[in-house]
């Protein structure tokens, strides 16, 4: 009994020293950990964002995750330190709906969402009972079905709030389409089996999907920009600072503007356009 007693003690100091070492590696404030969904918005933070960052003397981690959920609550509990995977309105949605403590630090250049098809060319090949998926969540949902009524697919109640509306919402189909709402991370792997998807430009992207190959493209509002964000209380330290900075430097502008790389090809926020011609007064 003594012995057993003793091994559970030393398992039990084990436990309670790698848990210290943890913490500890978690609050390293010269570590910033990354979260992200699939796409294009991992090689952001490595390519456009890390390596100044790494000049200042802080080791970037990128961790991804699979969907539109996991990024924030892991930043909520501290698992990560920022992340960039989300647009303002569903950020804002998002924390408001979980009660979580988080903040937008600048808005970056970002993928607009696209109607692709394996299946046809045009929006006028369009037939009765054609199949058109798109994200299920809600704020990606009433985006998409924003997207559709500016392509006169349909139109939208006109007494429903435009940034909330569903499927049910729709007051007009005149092609007689057929909407089947999915996980935004599926919408790329049904090309094979509908005429259409709305797809997010970061999952777009992470499916080899090129942006300039979608029947349409949506314009973006400013709110509808990927953003960076970290806990509320981490808003105003050293490395937040740090990544706001980045973020304005020529550096990142650079990478992002280098014809090589996908980036050229995002719709740049309100901030980095009107910095733009600043420069060229």
């Amino acid at each position: 009994m003594k012995l057993r007693l003793t091994f559970s003690a030393l398992t039990s100091a084990l436990l309670l020293a790698g848990s210290i070492q943890a913490a500890q590696a978690n609050s390293d404030p010269h570590t910033i950990v990354f979260g992200v969904a699939p796409g294009p918005y991992g090689d952001m933070v490595k390519e456009a964002i890390a390596p100044s960052l790494k000049e200042k003397g802080y080791k970037v981690v990128v961790r991804e995750f699979s969907d539109y959920v996991q990024p924030n609550m892991a930043l909520a509990n501290g698992s990560i330190d920022a992340n960039l995977f989300q647009h303002t309105l569903y950020f804002n949605k998002f924390k408001e709906d979980k009660g979580l403590k988080l903040t937008r630090l600048i808005s970056v250049p970002t993928a607009g969402m696209g109607l692709y098809s394996h299946k046809i060319t045009s929006l006028d090949q369009l037939k009765k009972g054609d199949i058109i998926t798109l994200s299920n969540d809600p704020t990606n949902l009433a985006r998409g079905l924003r997207f559709l009524a500016s392509l006169g697919l349909v139109t939208i109640k006109p007494n429903i709030d435009p940034t909330k509306a569903s499927e049910r919402d729709i007051a007009e189909n005149p092609k007689g389409l057929v909407f089947k709402p999915l996980e935004a991370a599926q919408l790329p792997r049904t090309l094979d089996s509908v005429t259409g998807a709305l797809v997010n430009g970061n999952f777009a992207i992470a499916a080899g999907l090129k942006l300039s190959s979608a029947l349409k493209q949506e314009h973006l509002d400013d709110n509808l920009k990927n953003i960076i964000a970290v806990r509320s209380d981490d808003a105003d330290k050293p490395f937040a600072k740090d990544i706001v900075a980045v973020v304005k430097s020529p550096a990142y502008r650079a990478v992002i503007d280098d014809p090589k790389n996908n980036f050229i090809s995002f719709q740049k926020p309100d901030w980095m356009a009107a910095a733009a011609q600043t420069q060229q007064q």
